[in-house]
């Protein structure tokens, strides 16, 4: 499998899991169990049935690229450490309390 294609699909799913869509969590989450699964949570698989096919269909050619590739890989090795960061503090760093 080529990278292009998993380069595509990721700047996509960067992109939706940053918007305020309502599939805009589920991908969060799926991109969040990625880069450390420990300290984000998992990813329910049954969120993949709140996503549109398009958006499933990206994930899963994610998941299959990891999944033969030897090794670990992760989100900042593809270049997207920024955008993983920006998502820990949007979906997972607790809000600031109010004065």
């Amino acid at each position: 499998m080529t990278q292009q294609p998993v380069f595509e699909a990721l700047d996509r799913l960067f992109d939706l899991a940053a918007s305020d869509t309502g599939q805009a969590k589920r991908v969060a989450n799926f991109l969040l169990a990625w880069w450390n699964a420990g300290d984000n949570g998992g990813f329910d698989l049954a969120d993949l049935f709140g996503v549109d096919h398009a958006v499933a269909a990206d994930m899963g050619l994610v998941f299959l690229y990891l999944g033969g590739h030897h090794g670990a890989i992760y989100p900042d090795q593809f270049g997207y450490k920024d955008q993983i960061v920006a998502l820990v503090e949007r979906w997972r760093m607790p809000a600031p309390a109010e004065s």
